[in-house]
C-alpha cells in the first residue's frame, strides 16, 4: 500500500507502486516476515540438504534416493509456504505472518509432499551428477554440458511456477502440470530469465561457500524466490486472474487502499469519535 511516511516514495496516491520501486516497498515493508518465513524454509530443506551432502561423500547413491524422498516430505510444504508468504505480500494480503504460515501449512501439506519428493529426486539426483563430473578423470563433452543444463533450465522452469500454483488454488495435479506448460509456452521468454536468474544466484551460493553460508539466514531462499515471483507476478496475474479469484473465493483477503487525504479525513473522523466517547 503506498504510503507517504518513506522519503523515498512517492506521496500516497491509493494505487499500487510499480517497477523497482514497488520491488523495495514489499522489499523493506516485509523483510522481517520473510526472514522468519525463510528460516522455516531452511529447516524444512535441511533434511533433503544433509541427505545429499551424505550421499556425495559417501559416494552412494543408494544413500541419496531415501535421501531424497525423506527430504522431499519436508521440503514441499516448506516451499509452498514459502511461496505463499510471497504472494500474500504480492498482492498485499493482511494478516499476521505466523497465522497465515499456519494456516498455508494446513491447507498445502498434503498436496505439496509428491511434488516435494519428485522435486528433490531430480535435483539429488543432478547434484550427485554434478559430483561425477567433478570426480571424472576428464572433463564431459560439451555436449553432455549442453543436456545438463538444459534439464536443470527445465526443472527450474516448471516448479516456478508448480509451487506457486499449490499456494494459490485447489487444483489437481494434472491441471497444475498443464498450467506449467501453457505459461511456459505463452511466457517462455520471461519464465526462461527468471530460471537462469535462480540458477545464477544458486551457482554463486555454491561457488562461494563457505563465505555464503553466512547469508543463508538473512537471504538465503526467500530472496532469489522473491525476485523469481515479483518479475512473473504481472504475466501470472494475467494468465491465472490470482487476484480476481481470490478476492471471489475471500473478501477479507483483498488489499484495501487510499490516498492519503482520505486517510487523513478517515484518522479525523476516528480521532472525532473517540474524542466523543470520553
Amino acid at each position: 500500500m503506498n504510503l507517504s511516511a518513506n522519503h523515498n516514495l512517492p506521496e500516497g496516491t491509493g494505487r499500487r507502486l510499480t517497477g523497482s520501486q514497488r520491488c523495495w516497498e514489499l522489499a523493506g515493508r516485509d523483510f522481517k516476515r520473510f526472514f522468519a518465513v525463510n528460516l522455516l524454509t531452511l529447516l524444512g530443506l535441511s533434511p533433503f540438504g544433509f541427505g545429499v551432502l551424505l550421499s556425495i561423500l559417501s559416494s552412494s547413491i543408494l544413500a541419496l534416493i531415501p535421501a531424497c524422498v525423506i527430504g522431499g516430505i519436508a521440503a514441499g510444504p516448506a516451499l509452498s509456504c514459502m511461496h505463499d508468504a510471497i504472494f500474500r505480500s504480492l498482492r498485499d494480503a493482511p494478516g499476521a505472518w505466523f497465522e497465515n504460515y499456519k494456516r498455508a501449512w494446513k491447507q498445502n501439506w498434503r498436496q505439496s509432499i509428491i511434488p516435494g519428493i519428485i522435486f528433490c529426486l531430480l535435483l539429488g539426483f543432478y547434484s550427485f551428477m554434478l559430483m561425477t563430473f567433478w570426480w571424472a578423470s576428464r572433463l564431459p563433452s560439451p555436449g553432455t554440458i549442453a543436456v545438463y543444463v538444459l534439464g536443470l533450465v527445465l526443472l527450474t522452469m516448471f516448479f516456478s511456477l508448480y509451487w506457486p500454483q499449490i499456494a494459490l488454488f485447489e487444483q489437481s495435479g494434472k491441471q497444475r502440470f498443464q498450467n506449467c506448460l501453457l505459461f511456459i509456452i505463452r511466457y517462455f521468454g520471461k519464465t526462461l530469465g527468471c530460471a537462469l536468474l535462480q540458477l545464477l544466484y544458486w551457482t554463486a551460493m555454491v561457488l562461494f561457500l563457505p563465505w555464503t553460508s553466512m547469508l543463508l539466514p538473512f537471504l538465503g531462499v526467500w530472496f532469489i524466490l522473491f525476485t523469481a515471483d515479483f518479475l512473473l507476478y504481472p504475466a501470472m496475474d494475467e494468465a491465472f486472474q490470482i487476484e480476481e479469484q481470490i478476492t471471489q473465493a475471500f473478501p477479507e483477503q483483498a488489499p484495501f487502499y487510499e490516498d492519503d487525504e482520505a486517510w487523513l479525513e478517515r484518522k479525523q473522523r476516528e480521532n472525532n469519535i473517540s474524542g466523543k466517547r470520553f
